[in-house]
């Protein structure tokens, strides 16, 4: 079976590294690995020591690397010319439309989050025609990581409530409003992009959320800041129905007596610390080599350390972080929400969707047909979980 391991965590805590070594360790157990990049700031080929020129990504498709592996660092400019075209000409249109220079404008029209559409659309294409075994993403830092994963839930509530009702307000509407218009209308073509796009995104949300498929990785260091951030992620990829099957310390130093023994002891009770948070998910410590890791030799070092000859691409969580479940006439709902007090949610429902925001975060969990005629009728924390129930008669 396939397998997506997405690698995450704070920035500079060591992903880069963590990814191109679960990957070539992927690739010695003969699996046939894909290592991802859609950071805008690429390193991959930094760590593989490439010996490329510095702004070479190769028009953004997958180079080889070693035996089974490959590499590729996604190009937005030219994944959405030779993707999104029509789309991207039209907001370049607008923009100049606006009196900025065309090269301001082309620029411009890259909107954030294309990156994160054109890496989805590479995994669904990668899965469907079964091109690699394994696909590792070096994700960016966590907050982008979580829009990457909420992209398909966004992308799809627009094609269903929205795109429609645009596309046929504009045909009606674009005789009469063209000779009044001071910014372009987009044509048939562009919706026709956006139609595609969406085609090849189908069903790429049920592989992300498939535990049998898709597991993240967090990468942290024993440090307090980024221990929260940690945490944080960990809820937040829980809150949209992802398992975190590892949890990975980087840059630890070794126990000493000298000058680093009052870090050496800080990192060691945030070790202890972390390994109490995260349980039952396994956690696994990277010393600070001596050295940059930077090419396959070392890299192999981080192979043995992380994996200490273990299958990479073997996941030990499997269970999802929400469940449904029927008592006689009471449906319960239960989200595994980790380090969340319940004065921190806030719950509503919206038709077939009951939506749980936690702090800027908000996560929408589609309701059974079963579930989504009833009420709410009551939500408590039972531990780490968020336990909501339905029935027929209850407080809304």
């Amino acid at each position: 079976m396939a397998r997506i391991i997405l690698i995450s965590g704070k920035g500079g805590v060591g992903k880069t590294t963590v990814a191109a070594a679960t990957a070539l360790a992927a690739a010695q157990y003969g699996s046939r690995t894909l290592v991802m990049s859609f950071d805008l700031a690429h390193s991959l080929a930094d760590a593989f020591d490439l010996d490329r020129r510095l702004f070479d990504q190769q028009q953004g498709l997958p180079v080889p690397v070693a035996d089974h592996l490959a590499m590729q660092e996604v190009d937005v400019q030219e994944e959405v010319v030779r993707h999104w075209g029509n789309v991207y000409k039209y907001l370049a249109l607008v923009f100049a439309s606006t009196g900025l220079p065309a090269v301001v404008a082309e620029e411009l029209a890259i909107i954030p989050g294309m990156e994160d559409v054109v890496t989805l659309m590479y995994l669904n294409q990668y899965l469907t025609e079964q091109t690699y075994d394994t696909l590792v993403v070096d994700c960016p830092p966590t907050g982008e990581s979580l829009r990457f994963v909420s992209m398909p839930t966004t992308i799809e509530w627009y094609m269903q409530k929205l795109f429609g009702l645009e596309r046929n307000v504009m045909r009606v509407a674009r005789p009469l409003v063209r000779r009044l218009a001071t910014i372009p209308l987009p044509d048939d073509s562009y919706f026709a992009a956006i139609e595609r796009l969406f085609a090849r995104l189908e069903g790429i949300e049920k592989i992300l959320v498939d535990p049998q498929i898709t597991a993240v990785r967090l990468v942290t260091n024993a440090e307090k800041m980024v221990v929260r951030e940690t945490q944080r992620a960990y809820m937040y990829f829980s809150l949209y129905g992802m398992i975190t099957d590892r949890v990975i310390i980087n840059r630890l130093f070794p126990t000493s007596e000298g000058y680093f023994s009052r870090s050496s002891a800080t990192q060691a009770w945030h070790v202890a610390e972390i390994r109490d948070y995260f349980q039952p998910v396994p956690v696994t410590t990277l010393p600070l080599f001596a050295d940059e890791v930077v090419g396959m030799a070392r890299l192999q070092e981080v192979v043995e350390a992380l994996y200490q000859g273990a299958d990479p691409t073997q996941f030990s969580m499997q269970e999802p972080p929400y469940t449904f479940t029927k008592d006689g006439e009471t449906y319960t709902l239960a989200l595994h929400l980790p380090f969340v007090h319940k004065e921190e949610i806030a719950i509503t429902r919206q038709q077939e969707n009951v939506v749980v925001r936690i702090g800027s975060f908000k996560r929408h969990v589609p309701l059974p047909r079963a579930v989504s005629r009833l009420k709410t009728a009551g939500a408590k924390m039972e531990g780490s979980r968020l336990v909501i129930q339905f029935a027929e008669e209850g407080p809304a």
